[in-house]
């Protein structure tokens, strides 16, 4: 073994393994028991680089096996449904209009069913936007559970104003709009005003329950002192029982003592932290369910920084999946959607701006009009940004360079320069590379404007983190690698919350932060926020 503590118990090795991370591709395993076999020798190492962008590319391949699956299983369930009540429209046709099983119950049939009851493609249209909303077309036993197939039946079956909306349209839309608002309006104050009526009548610990904690002493304080058993929940803890023997000097007794302490504390539910063995788990449910006491337990924490658990069902058994907020599915469809729209407005209306730009570089200095740079994108893809030139034509980028690598070294004391207005700022000030015009175009940001070409062409978003350079990306620390899983953006959170008034890391935390929070109406707040940060150059942008 390459690593880790060794000992010898007979023909058995027991493996102590040291702490490792993701991306090392050379580790052991956690403590296990193995026969002892003949040494291995270790796998070669690869770049940091490499392996946390394997990773990364590998997550992108399996989103697109699990984007393309579920959208299959989905277009399958709809057509299966859609043929499933055709099948059965042509069925009610045969008995009531061609009498298949007889004259009197043809009859019958015409009574309850009567022509039109039915009416082909607008009852199909109601019954697909009642499996949607009802989550039948959902992942797991979802799409399979009959009590959730029969309320979206019935949802369907009882719009009473869906037949009548295709005679007299907007007039009905409106209707039920306006209906549909002003009662969820009203039972939402009146929810509200009880809500606060009851917490000054009876405060929420007059009724809460008697709580007892069962596990380790350690995780039964720690979950004892979360929000969810806080004053204001609907638990009241009294104590806990430790599962480690000798018990801690503050518990209420041992495991063994779990049924007697249950009893004597009257305690009404019981909290189960940290692990037990099956026999021990199932001693304790059995006990606390006959007592008649709520059973809640505590699952494993997550200790890995941005992982949501989320609980799902596959074959009547609870598993929890561990999965990373950031975008899918919807949301990609749904940001690409609007980065194609955005940016072909937003070019129609600054096109004049970007030709008159474009002249003044052109009669400032000599040079191109565009200035164009190789930068590290989604996934680790390469792609050439464009910008207006604002600086000298052939400039060396070794002094940001060197500015850039000490950031990254979290030397911020020293890379911190103050600028004409007396602000500490993280970027190279009284830069002589900047032409006249260039600075103008750094401080309005209007040398940001052909990075819509970016966006159009599906490189860039209208918002996303900052997209690093070369040499930025060669030093990044394992943590900033999530910086890369969406497309990088023309303004963001660093660009509105401080821009060069926030150091390197603080950059890429904001960047992190955004990944990991994305919504859409997150996008609007910051292409909103960034029209007065260009107005008033309050990030220091130049």
């Amino acid at each position: 073994m390459a690593s880790g503590t060794h000992f010898s118990l007979g023909a058995l090795t027991v493996v102590e393994s040291e702490a490792f991370h993701i991306t090392d591709l050379h580790v052991d395993y956690s403590p296990v028991e193995a026969v002892e076999r003949a040494p291995i020798a270790p796998a070669r190492a690869l770049p940091k680089q490499t392996a946390r962008l394997g990773l990364q590319q590998h997550a992108q391949s399996n989103f697109r096996r699990y984007f393309f699956r579920a959208l299959w299983r989905f277009a399958g369930l709809v057509a299966a449904d859609l043929a499933s009540f055709y099948i059965m429209r042509e069925l009610v046709r045969a008995v009531r209009e061609h009498a298949a099983l007889g004259s009197w119950i043809s009859d019958q049939v015409s009574e309850l069913l009567p022509a039109g009851i039915l009416n082909g493609w607008q009852y199909a249209a109601a019954l697909f936007v009642s499996l949607i909303l009802l989550g039948n077309y959902g992942r797991g036993d979802a799409r399979r559970n009959a009590k959730r197939l029969f309320v979206a039946c019935a949802f369907a079956t009882a719009l009473p104003l869906w037949m009548t909306l295709w005679t007299r349209g907007v007039e009905v839309v409106a209707q039920y709009a306006l209906t549909t608002v002003l009662v969820w309006l009203g039972l939402v104050m009146e929810r509200q005003l009880l809500n606060s009526i009851l917490h000054r009548v009876r405060p929420p610990s007059a009724d809460a329950l008697s709580t007892l904690f069962i596990g380790p002493a350690e995780r039964c304080r720690e979950t004892a002192a979360s929000p969810a058993f806080g004053p204001d929940s609907e638990y009241r803890p009294i104590g806990f029982v430790d599962t480690h023997n000798p018990p801690a000097p503050s518990a209420l007794g041992q495991i063994v003592d779990f049924a007697s302490v249950m009893h004597k504390t009257d305690a009404e539910a019981i909290v189960i932290c940290g692990y037990l063995s099956d026999a021990r788990f199932h001693d304790v449910v059995d006990a606390a369910l006959t007592a008649g006491c709520k059973v809640l337990s505590v699952p494993r924490s997550i200790a890995v920084a941005g992982v949501e658990p989320t609980l799902v069902w596959r074959s009547n058994q609870a598993l929890v999946e561990l999965t990373t907020p950031t975008l899918r599915g919807g949301q990609l469809i749904i940001k690409r959607f609007v980065d194609l729209v955005g940016a072909s407005l937003a070019l129609m209306i600054v096109s004049p701006v970007m030709l008159l730009v474009a002249a003044v570089v052109k009669l400032d200095s000599k040079g191109p009009v565009f200035f164009r740079q190789d930068r590290i994108g989604a996934a680790g893809r390469r792609f050439r940004v464009w910008k207006f030139r604002t600086m000298r034509d052939g400039a060396s980028s070794e002094a940001h360079r060197a500015l850039v690598l000490q950031m990254q070294n979290g030397d911020e004391q020293t890379t911190a320069r103050t600028n004409s207005q007396g602000d500490q700022v993280f970027k190279l000030v009284g830069d002589v590379r900047v032409t006249r015009v260039g600075r103008l175009l750094r401080r309005t940001s209007l040398d940001e404007l052909p990075q819509l070409f970016n966006v159009l062409r599906g490189e860039m978003s209208l918002v996303g983190p900052r997209p690093p350079l070369d040499y930025e990306f060669e030093a990044y620390d394992h943590w900033q690698f999530d910086r890369l899983q969406v497309r990088p953006g023309i303004t963001g959170l660093w660009q509105v919350s401080g821009r060069n008034l926030l150091s390197y890391r603080r950059m890429c935390e904001l960047d992190v932060q955004y990944v990991r929070n994305w919504s859409l109406w997150l996008d609007v707040r910051i292409m909103l926020k960034t029209i007065p940060v260009v107005l008033f150059n309050s990030g220091r942008a130049a």
